[in-house]
């Protein structure tokens, strides 16, 4: 399952984006350093299911009337301020959490009225543009630590006469969340002496700047857009293109008034239905909501997760069946299972994904779609719907 992170300072609507998109139970107030411990809760991303192109909608749990929602892992934990690469505030346990991140979704309140530190000032006060700079910089210099604490025994293994550099640092930099692929790209794109006793400080902290890049995407989450200026969200885009405007309260409002049957409504759809009375008051809010919306899309939640899974981490969704006809479980289910894969992926990673066995076992794969037998290492598509023939059960 993908792996998304929350970062940002504290209260810039962290904990509100996750209860927002998780609808779990957790700490939401309106001091600094509301999170202390992790929250870890499933939330999903959304696509169009490939049941739309059936007669009939399929049986999924996870489809509402072909708006597919497939898992991904969602972590809350506690802000940064600047400083937490030496354990300011909550900054080490922080960091150390986003080791497994596949992309990081930093929450930024883009009305600008908190300052550095999380605290209350007036709106437009503080720049948020200055949070995108110190949260990078936390993250690479929490990177260069880790390189530093490593390297003294990455310069003892140099005196072996079989020493090779690349498969040091590989060795380590895999336990920050860096593929072996990672690395070698890293190190193709960074300079450095073949011998780690001429590495200086420089260096450690470009290779962990260039390691950061590549592991750790960043979406920049425009929170409080309802407050926030247009100036303000237009320079944090200049920043960053991927920076969703977004209004965490208003997400989580719609949620809970959808949960009470007051309206009509699923996460990522631009607009909401009322379908129910409600009060004056309830209404002037929901249509306050209903403005931002107007401006954005949608309340941007949503959309976040998106960009950071299809967009930054390129993956797509794949359905596996076992009956290619009707697109059916061994159980008659229709398109019960989704699939997030890495785009360029193959029937032979699917079969993977489902299970070990069934990768162990295959034998050869169908495009549902047409009926079709397909080559191990076709590249699949967003939307496939692919029948894995194992030999395992």
């Amino acid at each position: 399952m993908l792996s998304l992170a929350l970062a940002g300072k504290p209260n810039a609507g962290k904990s509100t984006f996750y209860r927002a998109a998780t609808m779990a139970d957790v700490d939401v107030a309106n001091y600094p350093f509301t999170t202390i411990d992790a929250n870890r809760g499933v939330s999903h991303v959304r696509t169009d299911c490939p049941c739309l192109d059936r007669d009939q909608r399929c049986d999924s749990d996870h489809c509402h009337d072909g708006k597919r929602y497939v898992p991904v892992e969602l972590l809350d934990v506690a802000g940064l301020v600047p400083g937490a690469h030496e354990g300011r505030g909550l900054g080490n346990q922080f960091l150390d959490e986003l080791t497994d991140a596949d992309a990081i979704l930093h929450v930024v309140d883009a009305a600008g009225e908190t300052d550095e530190e999380g605290e209350p000032v007036g709106v437009g006060e503080h720049d948020p543009v200055e949070d995108l700079d110190f949260i990078e910089q936390e993250m690479d210099l929490w990177l260069a630590s880790v390189v530093d604490r490593n390297w003294e025994t990455v310069e003892r293994q140099s005196r072996s006469p079989d020493f090779d550099l690349d498969e040091a640092l590989t060795e380590f930099l895999t336990g920050v969340g860096a593929t072996e692929l990672d690395v070698a790209r890293t190190l193709r794109a960074v300079d450095y002496p073949e011998d780690p006793l001429a590495w200086t400080d420089e260096h450690r902290e470009a290779l962990a700047r260039e390691i950061r890049e590549r592991t750790k995407p960043i979406v920049v989450v425009a929170n409080k857009a309802d407050a926030a200026s247009t100036e303000n969200v237009q320079r944090l885009k200049e920043r960053n293109e991927a920076t969703i405007p977004t209004t965490a309260d208003g997400e989580l409002a719609l949620r809970r008034a959808a949960e009470s049957g007051v309206l009509a409504y699923d996460p990522g759809d631009a607009d909401f239905e009322l379908v129910s009375d409600v009060s004056g008051n309830q209404r002037d809010g929901l249509e306050r909501i209903r403005e931002v919306m107007a401006a954005h899309g949608g309340t941007g939640v949503q959309t976040a997760l998106d960009e950071a899974a299809y967009d930054i981490l390129d993956h797509i969704t794949v359905y596996p069946v076992q009956n290619e006809t009707h697109w059916t479980d061994g159980q008659g289910n229709m398109l019960p299972d989704a699939f997030l894969l890495p785009r360029g992926s193959t029937p032979l990673d699917l079969a993977y994904a489902v299970h070990s066995d069934i990768g162990d076992g295959y034998l050869h794969a169908v495009d549902a779609r047409e009926n079709r037998r397909i080559a191990e290492d076709t590249e699949l598509s967003e939307g496939d719907v692919i029948k894995i023939v194992s030999t395992a059960k």
